[in-house]
């Protein structure tokens, strides 16, 4: 077994080079799985007792390095605001929970393996997998962020056709050529001639060369519409862990209007402030914000851009009389949801609100809060949330006054393609991210957030506007490609004319089929393996 485990440990070296921020190494994604399913055909064909348990420990330890070598950062995160301890069991979530789900995959791979042919059992492994995929990117403990199709971030350059079939056909194309490659290793140790080898061959090299071709010619040939509108985003760089320190709620303003004057224009139309940007101990009454110091700061700096709008992030809260949503929190005989908001200020008192849908589990909700709450306790002691912020059931738009739409996405959220094109479905002209980095550090974290959006680029092919509190912020074009960026933890600001699009995607309108179809083929052989458990037992 020791050559099984060296075989799948190769696998998870492979799937960390070639996942951002590395670059230029996605190609690895072709062939990374190869040595776990070829340590997976020993044991099934070998003589070993409890094969099963050997495949889902094979499977997970893949999973378990190759998510813990990509996303270390969680713990860095953890750890800067409780114990070692505390961090170290609370990364396990992500770290583990991922790993769990695809060792199930391959589990029941096996359970198919024990009785139908290999190549429905592999057809039965993709459809599992990408039910994994779909689900941990739709449950209260959802992490979609290393699914295979983030991968190619890093040569965006080759998925150009994500407009037609998002990161989930990534993920599809992956699989496809590591099955291709195993299954023609596996032909040439089995002993089967040359012409079958040479079919499976080219059918490998027609899966890969022509989806890249392809994506090559578009890349190099695809031309934006002329329709430009001038964005101007701003880093404005305050320590996430002393926000009401280091620095007031008004000096955070004024340092906002101050980078946000020192490259604006006349005719700048939007201004993209980060997550939280406008924020005081307790938040804002979004109902009365009108009325606030902040707001006639704002507009008042806004008085100079005749077309001007600040979109931004904003820590506000709405009072009810009575419990009138499932996270409203009671105080003092009142209730009230908490939210982190976006807001987007234009030269009039009307005022637009987005709050924050796909909230950070264990921070920003508590997740299974019927079924797990005798943990409260532990999440409140750990600085996260038990009552859970507010939030809205779909994305909104948000409308300057020119007629211009904005996708106002709020940091975790631009990980979800589907959830993205569906601000696009509903008018947005291009996409503004606001974010938070800063609890990363100086980490891979910071730099996979920032490739992942130039896949929601190439998507819904809109401009992306990313606006990061201390890094990186970026202007990235409808090819994937980052026009402009920041440094790290370097205040500062930037302008760019960017090209607003109204044209729809096939993928922007038809969402994650790759997905459905992969939840409709793991039914399928989910029927199939009960079936044969149901004969055997007869």
């Amino acid at each position: 077994m020791k050559k099984n485990y060296l075989l799948a440990l190769l696998s998870a070296l492979l799937l960390w080079l070639a996942w951002p921020p590395f670059s230029y190494t996605s190609p690895l994604l072709w062939v990374a799985f190869v040595p776990l399913l070829l340590a997976l055909e020993t044991v099934m064909r070998g003589d070993y007792r409890r094969k099963g348990g050997k495949v889902f420990l094979l499977g997970g330890l893949t999973g378990l390095v190759w998510n813990t070598a990509s996303i270390y950062w969680v713990f860095n995160a953890m750890n800067a605001v409780m114990p070692v301890y505390a961090a170290a069991f609370v990364s396990l979530i992500p770290f583990g929970l991922a790993a769990l789900l695809m060792a199930l995959a391959f589990r029941l791979y096996y359970q198919l393996r024990k009785r139908y042919a290999i190549g429905w059992s592999l057809a039965g492994l993709v459809s599992f997998w990408m039910t994994y995929e779909y689900l941990h990117q739709s449950w209260d403990l959802s992490f979609p962020w290393m699914t295979l199709g983030n991968g190619f971030a890093g040569t965006h350059q080759l998925v150009q056709w994500y407009e037609f079939t998002g990161v989930y056909g990534g993920t599809v194309w992956i699989w496809a050529s590591n099955i291709l490659l195993f299954l023609i290793i596996l032909s040439a140790k089995d002993g089967f001639g040359r012409a079958h080898r040479y079919k499976l061959l080219g059918a490998l090299v027609l899966l890969i060369g022509i989806p890249s071709a392809w994506s090559l010619y578009r890349y190099s040939s695809y031309e934006e519409h002329q329709n430009p509108s001038d964005v101007v985003v701003v880093q404005p760089n305050i320590n996430p862990y002393g926000k009401f320190t280091f620095i007031t709620p008004e000096q955070q303003i004024d340092n906002l209007i101050r980078l946000s004057d020192s490259v604006a224009q006349p005719n700048t139309e939007f201004f993209i402030w980060p997550e939280t940007a406008i924020a005081r101990q307790g938040g804002f009454d979004e109902d009365r914000f009108y009325e606030h110091p902040a707001f006639f700061r704002i507009e008042q700096f806004l008085r100079q851009y005749k077309n001007g709008n600040v979109l931004s992030g904003i820590e506000g809260y709405r009072v009810y009389n009575d419990q009138r949503t499932p996270t409203a929190r009671e105080y003092d005989g009142i209730y009230y949801d908490a939210f982190n908001s976006a807001v987007l200020i234009e030269n009039s008192a009307k005022l637009q609100f987005y709050h924050k849908s796909k909230l950070v589990a264990g921070a920003e909700q508590f997740p299974f809060a019927g079924a797990l709450g005798f943990l409260k306790p532990l999440f409140a002691g750990f600085g996260g949330t038990t009552g859970g912020y507010g939030s809205q059931d779909k994305p909104s738009v948000f409308y300057s006054q020119s007629g211009i739409g904005a996708a106002p996405v709020i940091c975790y959220e631009s990980i979800w393609g589907n959830y993205v094109a569906e601000y696009v479905r509903e008018g947005a002209q291009f996409i503004a991210i606001i974010t938070n980095d800063g609890w990363w550090g100086d980490t891979a974290g910071k730099d996979q957030h920032l490739a992942y959006a130039k896949l929601r680029a190439i998507e819904t092919r809109r401009w992306v506007a990313r606006s990061a509190n201390t890094g990186i912020s970026a202007f990235i074009n409808q090819r994937g490609d980052v026009v402009q960026q920041t440094n790290w933890w370097v205040p500062t600001a930037l302008k760019q004319d960017i090209n607003l699009n109204e044209e729809i995607t096939f993928y922007v309108s038809t969402g994650d089929y790759p997905a459905y179809a992969g939840l409709a083929g793991s039914a399928g052989f989910a029927f199939l393996i009960l079936l044969a458990l149901i004969r055997r037992k007869k």
